[in-house]
């Protein structure tokens, strides 16, 4: 039986084992050996080939293996890339890796202890959603033009419209030329719905899985991000986008509505920044003209029931309370069309299966749709969210 190399400490000296693993240093006397779990020092008779897959037998002394014999797996014709990328810093890429798949069983069960059903999508889809600030990646099929999923949420709520209440989803979404610290083309999206409830059981939700992520990992809802520990202990600090503009950038938001260049220049240059002191928080209540698919709140009809958070600064989701109307929808969705069409952009079709559903009936709802990998970045201090990806996509 092999013997991971990290269970090495744990044995009696003078304990038999076989181990194996990948050369990534050596000396006329020693080498280094590799896996998944560690690296361990090989006392040698005769030297080994650098960067080989090799299986040793031999005899722990407490400090190393003293090698009674090895057999060379498979040797690198080139120096392995993907050595030097998993060892640098110590390994710290792949401890993230590992680390980031514990964060992805404690999300699945957090939702699963709540009752809600794990679904599965399809990520080829006729309409990748109508946003303007989305371009989506297009493939072609036999039955024509499709895309890839922006976001599952057209498929998600035709579920809702089938019977499902509680559903979530942990799945791949494709955005073209979204590349930087925070963006990938390619990246994880975990969205969840619950029908017959409202956008404040979502944002309870979201709070209350950050910090159940949080207390896996370390014990406190404390969040170890590379700006340093956040408190994530619900409930978070909820601010209106209308007040967070005037707190922060001087400025009422209603006259910067009908410009949204200006708006987006404002959040990301001084509203976001400012948000950042105070570690998690909730930013809601955005302009109705940015509700995209959230319902306009009841008492105000100057705002949607749309929601951001917040930690560290960095945004880490966007949910809603539903918008459920067919006809406000397909209203929506064909002016997004005609901004589209104006702006010199693809426009793409409307998902008419959506719609079907909405006619059918969708119960009132609330959602969520939150950037996993930026919560594993938060969750495990990195800077970049290529740090806690497998193969990101500058690797490809």
């Amino acid at each position: 039986m092999r013997t991971p190399l990290s269970g090495l400490t744990a044995l009696a000296h003078g304990a038999e084992v076989r181990v194996a693993g990948r050369i990534v240093a050596q000396t006329d006397q020693a080498a280094l050996l590799r896996d998944a779990s560690g690296i361990a020092r090989l006392s040698l008779s005769a030297p080994m080939m650098l960067n080989a897959l090799t299986t040793v037998r031999g005899t722990w002394n407490g400090v190393a293996i003293e090698v009674a014999s090895f057999e060379l797996v498979q040797a690198a014709l080139v120096e392995p890339r993907e050595l030097t990328e998993l060892a640098r810093h110590d390994n710290l890429k792949q401890r993230r890796l590992v680390q980031r798949a514990a964060i992805l069983r404690s999300v699945r069960g957090f939702f699963d202890a709540r009752d809600f059903v794990e679904v599965e999508t399809p990520l080829v889809v006729p309409s990748p959603g109508l946003d303007v600030h989305l371009d989506a990646l297009e493939v072609t099929t036999t039955q024509g033009a499709r895309y890839l999923s922006t976001s599952p949420e057209y498929q998600m709520k035709r579920l809702l419209a089938g019977g499902l209440e509680r559903i979530y989803q942990v799945g791949k979404c494709f955005r073209n030329d979204e590349v930087g610290e925070r963006h990938q083309p390619e990246f994880t999206m975990l969205e969840w719905y619950r029908a017959f409830d409202d956008v404040a059981s979502v944002m309870s939700d979201t709070e209350q899985l950050v910090a159940h992520v949080a207390t896996s990992l370390g014990g406190e809802a404390t969040l170890q991000t590379a700006l340093g520990p956040v408190d994530v202990t619900p409930p978070w600090p909820r601010i209106s986008v209308r007040e967070a503009f005037a707190r922060f950038a001087k400025v009422d938001v209603s006259t910067l509505v009908h410009d949204e260049e200006r708006f987006y220049r404002t959040m990301v240059e001084q509203v976001e920044p400012a948000l950042a002191d105070f570690g998690a928080l909730f930013l809601c209540d955005y302009p109705v003209s940015m509700a995209s698919l959230a319902r306009k709140k009841p008492g105000d009809p100057t705002v949607a029931e749309r929601f951001e958070a917040y930690v560290a600064g960095v945004e880490l989701c966007n949910g809603f309370g539903e918008l459920t109307c067919p006809r406000e929808q397909r209203e929506r969705l064909l002016a997004d069309q005609r901004e589209r069409k104006l702006r010199g952009l693809p426009v793409y079709p409307i998902d008419e299966q959506f719609m079907r559903a909405l006619e059918e009936g969708i119960p009132p709802s609330g959602g969520n749709a939150l950037g996993l990998d930026r919560l594993v970045m938060l969750a495990l201090g990195a800077r970049h969210i290529e740090d806690v990806l497998a193969i990101p996509a500058s690797r490809l």
